[in-house]
């Protein structure tokens, strides 16, 4: 075998499509990049009616559950990607759903203006599918979290209602305002703090042991959602209504530390990551964005 010298002249007016083909090649790399980069693992499919709330496991990291607008409660096992159970639990529409921290049982909310408490663990064979506890209230709740220490939970509607497990009657209802509340969320380092966001634009802080509101920031426009970041107490994000996702310090409510942009409609719900360095969002424009923290557009 002879290896002969290929004879290479780079006149560029022998070549001309060089910069077409170097195009194609360029374009072809980054629509490889993507495929590989899928985000999208597989769907859950199953629920009957919308999937209006959804809640994690706090000790399996492959326990998902979500409540449909038909009162239906389902388990999902991710690995599996299978139900694992499916619970009636409900009139009309799951509002909202927490598990309690030990992640041996979990709450409901709904239309029927009842908060049930259900075992995480299926029943026994020949047992009936049955909550542990019902609480009938006065009002329809929209939200519920679980205190991640003790056996405490807060629900929200008319106003945010804090009650202890064994007790059929709130322990104290927190009010600033008289606005509906959409959602609450237990913080979960310094366990005694909730926040909530009201339709009146208002998020609202809330202490426990003081059973008084501490604090509150009105923005231009309804927050849908608020979480809290999992490794700086102090720091949570607010879903809005304008298209924006803000990130405030809660000792410096004047403004908001960053303002998060990218979605064109408005912004349903947001959760942190355990490592509390990025966030996803959801929004009204059908699209899911994971932010860093820090910045101001999505990656």
């Amino acid at each position: 075998l002879i290896l002969t010298a290929v004879p290479r002249n780079y006149d560029p007016l022998l070549h001309p499509f060089e910069v077409p083909r170097e195009y194609t090649r360029a374009l072809n790399a980054t629509k490889l990049e993507r495929v590989f980069a899928k985000p999208f693992l597989g769907s859950l499919d199953g629920h009957r009616d919308g999937v209006n709330c959804m809640a994690k496991h706090p000790k399996s990291l492959s326990t998902v559950l979500s409540g449909a607008c038909d009162g239906e409660v389902r388990i999902w096992n991710l690995t599996k990607r299978q139900c694992i159970r499916t619970i009636q639990a409900h009139e009309g529409f799951v509002r909202g759903m927490c598990a309690r921290f030990c992640g041996t049982s979990f709450f409901t909310v709904g239309d029927d203006k009842t908060v049930k408490q259900w075992k995480m663990e299926s029943p026994e064979y020949g047992e009936e599918e049955e909550p542990i506890h019902t609480i009938l209230g006065k009002t329809v709740y929209t939200g519920i979290d679980h205190h991640w220490k003790e056996a405490v939970f807060a629900t929200c509607g008319q106003q945010v209602d804090i009650w202890d497990e064994q007790r059929t009657s709130p322990m104290c209802s927190l009010t600033w305002g008289f606005d509906s509340i959409s959602s609450v969320k237990f913080n979960p380092i310094e366990t005694y703090l909730l926040g909530s966001c009201a339709s009146d634009r208002n998020i609202v802080l809330y202490d426990m042991r003081k059973s008084t509101p501490l604090k509150k920031v009105i923005l231009n426009m309804r927050t849908n959602a608020l979480c809290w970041n999992p490794m700086e107490a102090f720091v949570f994000t607010a879903a809005n209504e304008d298209y924006n996702l803000y990130t405030f310090d809660m000792r410096f409510l004047e403004s908001p530390m960053m303002v998060h942009m990218d979605h064109v409609s408005a912004v349903l719900d947001v959760d942190y990551s355990p490592t509390g360095k990025e966030f996803v969002s959801a929004s009204f424009d059908k699209s899911v964005r994971i932010f860093p923290v820090d910045k101001g557009h999505s990656r």
